[in-house]
């Protein structure tokens, strides 16, 4: 397990690099000139993350001869909506950046979502530079190009794909992570081995306290998840097929982020997915697809590392089963109406279940919440 790894994202003209180490934040100005000679940036970033690493960025950048134009929002779910979509697009705008120059999102998932809706449509498309500075981001959010905002619907129902030139994943700045945006991530990392590695579950089952702790047990965890991103976006770039099981634990996550009203401090995005994960196992096992002992062994290996498991994990409870039903029907998979769930059968063998009778959900749910 080396010290720095590089995982290609393969698209053709369009592929790009993650880059995965300690000093990737440090090195950022560097990596950037080298492959982008030239290049001005807006950076976009929140308050929190600004406060620990804004400044390394800025000094590398400098060192480097780049041109940049900070941008600090608030932190916080809340953060992805048009009003903060539209401060991005002036911003870049007023600093009279071109298309050719890039946005850099400095920043956990919800930065990276904006900042990237931002570069997929200001002038029909510019360059943009993950820098992901939280776990959920560095494998799951950061690679793939899924950029957008949360509407009143439902989460993330407006964006465009917009795929990054260039993602630098700093292992070492996750140590200023609180205990809890780490676990968040790490839900995002066992869903990997959870859809088709169940090699790799067995493997995080044993070295989660090492990877939590840091060192070569930490990037090779997000090495491993960002590779298996890289290979289903790869093989579905839009998401009209095999993309799809990136989703596991999501329509269900989602939907509790929805009831939950996007509120961080009753449930954040890596939590709903926990959740979701085992509702996913559960459900399949209702249905008589898998062992209701898969679905014990994941809640377990969560539970272990202390993430939220079930529904009444939840703090100040949920609405009706109703509202979770009609929030689930806003999930971006349906299909003319139709609920698609990621079900499995077994740990590693998830599949896409195109056509779910809602009244099972409904039925399944209503016997969850009740035991």
């Amino acid at each position: 397990m080396s010290e720095t790894q590089i995982v290609e994202v393969p698209l053709g003209e369009r592929s790009y690099d993650i880059i995965i180490g300690a000093q990737a934040l440090a090195g950022a100005g560097g990596e950037i000139s080298r492959r982008m000679p030239g290049i001005r940036c807006a950076v976009v970033t929140d308050e929190t993350v600004a406060s620990f690493h804004l400044e390394t960025l800025i000094h590398s950048l400098d060192a480097a001869g780049i041109e940049a134009h900070p941008l600090v929002l608030k932190p916080g779910e809340k953060t992805k909506d048009f009003d903060n979509l539209m401060t991005v697009v002036d911003h870049v705008l007023s600093c009279r950046l071109e298309r050719g120059d890039a946005v850099l999102a400095l920043g956990g998932g919800v930065i990276g979502d904006l900042a990237g809706f931002a570069a997929g449509i200001v002038r029909r498309g510019m360059r943009f530079i993950q820098v992901p500075t939280s776990l959920l981001a560095q494998v799951d959010s950061s690679v793939g190009g899924k950029t957008g905002i949360n509407s009143r619907h439902g989460k993330n129902l407006v964006g465009v794909f917009h795929q990054p030139d260039l993602v630098l994943a700093d292992t070492a700045v996750l140590d200023t992570l609180s205990d809890r945006e780490f676990r968040a991530g790490y839900a995002e990392v066992a869903k990997y081995g959870l859809i088709d590695k169940p090699e790799f579950f067995a493997w995080l089952e044993r070295n989660w306290r090492q990877m939590f702790s840091g060192g070569p047990e930490r990037v090779q965890a997000i090495a491993v998840s960002c590779r298996a991103k890289a290979s289903v976006v790869a093989a579905d770039e839009r998401e009209g097929g095999v993309r799809a099981l990136l989703n596991l634990g999501h329509t269900f996550g989602h939907a509790l982020e929805a009831a939950t009203e996007f509120d961080s401090r009753r449930l954040v995005h890596g939590e709903g997915v926990a959740i979701g994960m085992v509702l996913a196992h559960r459900f399949s096992a209702w249905l008589n697809l898998a062992s209701y002992d898969d679905a014990d062994r994941v809640e377990r290996h969560l539970k272990d590392v202390g993430l939220p498991t079930r529904l009444s994990d939840i703090e100040g409870g949920l609405p009706a089963t109703d509202i979770l039903l009609e929030h689930i029907a806003q999930d971006k998979k349906v299909k003319r109406g139709k609920l698609t769930f990621i079900l499995t059968r077994g740990i590693g063998q998830s599949f896409i279940a195109d056509d779910v009778p809602g009244e099972e959900v409904h039925r399944f749910l209503e016997e969850t919440r009740s035991s």
